[in-house]
């Protein structure tokens, strides 16, 4: 009793080969032409032993561990976690199980983390990477393994990339605020080179340029809510006499913003107009509720986890990279209607 279980010793207990036991554990019996009644035999030992194979040392026999590496920037906010599951249920019903964590926009602990993915012999990745990662995903790569960036893209990074359309979203929310009487527009965004934060302020700039109105720009270095809401409510209380509208980059943002906006006993959407990018679910409940750019999380996950198995099942196959573009929902509710 509490002896660990290993092939060697099923395959003594029952008078067979090694070579037969783990053809029948790994799958391969009919493959190997095993009979139906050494099967059986095999797995009711199995059964009554308890025995748990040991799934580094079948990685590394097989070369595959079916576990997939997720990394995220945060797995607490719900636009990731929502991905997160998705991707993970999908994975699960094809065989794979998901391992995720959080990088925070950390590149040394994302670097750390990619290691400790490798040490694992996860099967691919799917990461959302921060900047200054780029040398690490072109070696996994290099190295065989599939990887799908996900939400941002990389320069000079030639992997499967699922984005949405940041760019023409907001340009379309912020088109749509100027139709609906709205001239004084601000943009609150992060203080980020990330590719999707540029894009989605190039269509605000982009819209109001092509109205010949003028800009009003606010980047926040985001450490906590709290400290956001500070920056956000300086900011707003710097031009409350001429702002009508903001448009925040990110849901995270514009709670901040909100919490601002009552501080200022500013309200919506008489003394100012809120859209946020990607949608939350209090959003619709939150009074009035707030206008905002929705993600489709669903098809995001899909497209990310579908690239990344049709990958594995075809590996070394097909070099061509793909990028999914995918476009975003305006749903408008009270904060942006005079």
């Amino acid at each position: 009793m509490g002896k660990r279980i290993s092939i060697n010793s099923i395959a003594k207990d029952l008078g067979i080969s090694i070579t037969t036991v783990s053809f029948v554990l790994n799958g391969k019996a009919q493959e190997k032409r095993i009979s139906d009644k050494l099967v059986k035999k095999v797995m009711e030992y199995v059964e009554k032993s308890g025995y748990k194979p040991n799934s580094l040392a079948r990685s590394l026999r097989t070369g595959k561990s079916n576990i997939i590496g997720l990394i995220v920037e945060d797995i607490s906010y719900p636009f990731f976690s929502t991905i997160a599951k998705e991707i993970e249920e999908k994975a699960y019903k094809n065989g794979y199980k998901i391992i995720y964590s959080s990088t925070e926009n950390n590149i040394d602990k994302t670097k750390e983390l990619i290691e400790m993915y490798k040490d694992k012999h996860v099967d691919g990745y799917i990461i959302v990477p921060p900047e200054g990662i780029e040398d690490e995903i072109n070696a996994l790569y290099a190295s065989g393994k599939p990887v799908v960036v996900l939400d941002r893209t990389l320069k000079d990074v030639e992997v499967d990339n699922v984005v949405v359309n940041n760019y023409d979203s907001v340009y379309k929310a912020t088109k749509y605020l100027i139709s609906n009487g709205f001239k004084n527009i601000a943009f609150v965004t992060l203080n980020s080179l990330q590719s999707q934060m540029l894009d989605r302020l190039s269509g605000y700039e982009q819209a109001i340029v092509e109205q010949g109105l003028m800009p009003y720009i606010k980047e926040v270095s985001y450490i906590d809510s709290e400290q956001a809401k500070k920056h956000i409510l300086s900011f707003i209380e710097r031009k409350v006499d001429v702002l009508d509208a903001i448009v925040f980059a990110t849901n995270y943002l514009c709670v901040s913003g909100l919490k601002a906006l009552k501080e200022l006993r500013l309200h919506i959407p008489d003394k100012m107009a809120v859209v946020s990018f990607d949608d939350y679910e209090l959003f619709e409940m939150y009074s009035p509720s707030i206008t905002s750019i929705a993600q489709p999380t669903g098809a995001i996950a899909e497209n990310a986890i579908n690239l990344l198995l049709s990958r594995l099942k075809k590996q070394g196959q097909d070099k061509r990279n793909q990028k999914v573009v995918l476009p975003t929902t305006l749903i408008i509710r009270e904060s942006s209607e005079k």
